[in-house]
């Protein structure tokens, strides 16, 4: 039986916690209370913090510490760990202050994208970016601090129990009847890529991510979540900034999520011969020499050089190089980007032959795993064409 988890410290927010169960019930929903405290409950819970910090790294040992801070973290590692482990969940609703939105949230951000996720947060008005991440959960402001039940909260709690029973109870369709794919664009590789998603939309739903760093880690999410049916990345610019600094940039894990689950992936150079910062004066110092293009008054974007993309470009093959699934990777030779083209700002043949000949080099290419160097521009149609070709002849 799918059930509505509730989750929180029911050594502190014990009341709040009864009352949300008290509303989906009255809504017919079922609810099962998840205890994340760190210290005796106030109520009776069905699952206890000690089940719970059981799943964690340091056991339930996390328990009888003295120090909040580690204590906190330790609990949300735990609670990470412990719901990716259950298969019962309909949806979740989470009430907190810092301490409990830091660990409710750390579990929501483990769940598929499309489960319900409802935190109730006094942080929720101020900068939650650290706390949804790249997934779905929806942060509601709790208005009032989480200190006992008063005429506000009630109501503000009620609506949130309501909209958890409502959301999990209803089975919204995923799709058209079209697997999904997903593209990752910037606007200097937009012609690309709006070619290849209007030649591939009779076949595919097609889901375009801009690639500014949480562009590429939700649709790795996605292929996590085995939503996709396939990659096409042709814009693979937010490497740039992971490794030399950028504001967009990527994690670390950047591909590791097809080399996980083996799903098509075809890629490309896209933008790699830019780095992004925001408006001028925020450019570092060290770089007051380099070669730069003013996008707009806020964006800045900084020429890779040539040992840069060398950089890249080893960083990049170490990386396809771990993918057993099948991998078509095109490498446009006379540029990457719509300022990397011969009379363009960018345009440096010498930069991109480095990138070109590191990834070349930084692969064991076998019959599943193939580079593709094609005489042509990123945003020529012949591009966009070979790039679906790819894509249809490992997809089918």
């Amino acid at each position: 039986m799918k059930r509505i988890y509730v989750v929180g410290t029911a050594d502190t927010k014990g009341e709040e916690l009864a009352y949300l169960c008290r509303v989906i019930r009255s809504a017919r929903g079922t609810p099962l209370l998840v205890d994340v405290g760190t210290r005796t409950p106030t109520i009776a819970v069905d699952v206890a913090a000690a089940e719970v910090a059981a799943h964690g790294p340091d056991g339930v040992a996390i328990l009888a510490g003295s120090d909040r801070g580690t204590a906190v973290a330790g609990m949300a590692a735990a609670f990470a760990s412990f719901i990716q482990a259950r298969d019962d969940i309909a949806g979740i609703i989470g009430i907190g202050g810092g301490g409990g939105t830091s660990i409710v949230t750390a579990g929501m951000r483990k769940l598929p994208i499309g489960l319900p996720k409802l935190m109730i947060s006094t942080l929720a008005s101020g900068d939650v970016g650290p706390y949804v991440g790249v997934s779905d959960i929806i942060m509601m402001p709790s208005v009032t601090d989480m200190a006992g039940l008063n005429r506000l909260s009630r109501v503000i709690l009620g609506n949130a129990a309501e909209a958890i029973v409502a959301m999990s109870a209803r089975s919204v369709p995923v799709s058209g009847g079209k697997p999904a794919i997903g593209l990752t664009m910037f606007g200097v590789t937009t012609p690309c890529v709006t070619a290849i998603a209007e030649r591939l939309h009779p076949y595919y739903e097609t889901m375009v991510f801009h690639a500014t760093g949480t562009g590429g880690r939700t649709m790795e999410m996605l292929v996590e979540s085995r939503m996709l049916a396939g990659v096409i990345d042709i814009t693979t610019t937010e490497i740039c900034d992971l490794l030399f600094g950028g504001v967009l940039p990527a994690g670390e894990d950047r591909l590791d999520a097809v080399a996980r689950s083996g799903v098509p992936y075809v890629g490309s150079v896209g933008a790699l011969d830019m780095i992004n910062f925001w408006a001028p004066e925020t450019v570092p110092q060290r770089h007051g020499d380099r070669l730069f293009y003013h996008h707009n008054a806020n964006v800045t974007l900084m020429r890779t050089t040539a040992d840069e993309c060398r950089q890249i470009g080893t960083w990049l093959g170490r990386k396809l190089d771990a993918c057993e699934g099948p991998v078509r990777f095109l490498i446009a030779e006379k540029g990457v980007s719509a300022l990397d083209i011969e009379g363009g700002p960018f345009f440096d043949p010498a930069a991109d032959a480095a990138l070109f000949d590191a990834i070349e080099a930084g692969v064991h290419w076998t019959g599943n795993r193939r580079l593709l160097r094609l005489p042509c521009h990123i945003n020529d149609p012949q591009f966009a064409e070979a790039a679906v070709a790819a894509f249809r002849e490992i997809a089918l």
